[in-house]
């Protein structure tokens, strides 16, 4: 028995998909894929990042952008949607609908189960090749873990890990630090079950 083969899609076609649907996809090698829902401690952490992003850019040429800002990196064609990329300076859109950008200087993830390999992988991998790309910043929900990986003048990956409420987070090429306290509150952690 043949499978049918599934549907390819171009970035023209995807982004005139995407513009119309009511529920957002990413679109990896030319394949669609529904973006899964998030917990309340997901929301809560990115909404935590968001503020102090926010607040510690503020009077920067940089903005900061949550969940709905649409990433392209146009080496690999991956469409997708960060839970948090900070822009510096003039934003690059893919077109005249300015909904696309190709140019952050830092990208975050809020890990989950379902995507945490994949942001750790494929995920990263795609973002290297974004020249503009300064830190790549994977947030634990399990506890408090923050996982920065900085570009070195060499085009190499340096891994910072901080682990404790009592340890911030820096990002010395914005001039923001964040105490993981600010990032993780009002989060209570879980104990892990058997």
């Amino acid at each position: 028995m043949s499978v049918a083969p599934l549907p390819r899609f171009t970035p023209e076609e995807y982004l005139a998909l995407e513009r119309a649907a009511d529920h957002r996809s990413e679109l990896i090698n030319g394949e669609l894929y529904a973006m899964a829902g998030v917990s309340f401690e997901h929301t809560l952490i990115v909404t935590n990042l968001g503020a102090a992003l926010h607040t510690g850019l503020r009077g920067r040429p940089c903005t900061t952008h949550l969940n709905d800002l649409r990433l392209s990196v146009p080496d690999t064609r991956l469409y997708t949607y960060p839970d948090a990329l900070v822009i510096c300076d003039e934003p690059i859109f893919v077109d005249d609908q300015f909904d696309t950008i190709t140019n952050p200087i830092a990208l975050f993830e809020v890990l989950s189960p379902s995507t945490e390999a994949y942001d750790r992988g494929a995920k990263f991998a795609h973002y290297r090749r974004l020249a503009s790309l300064k830190y790549y910043v994977l947030i634990s929900q399990a506890e408090p873990l923050v996982e920065r990986y900085e570009r070195q003048e060499s085009n190499t990956w340096l891994l910072t890990e901080l682990r404790g409420l009592e340890t911030t987070l820096e990002l010395p090429a914005l001039h923001v630090s964040i105490p993981l306290s600010e990032l993780y509150e009002r989060i209570v952690f879980r104990e892990p079950t058997d």
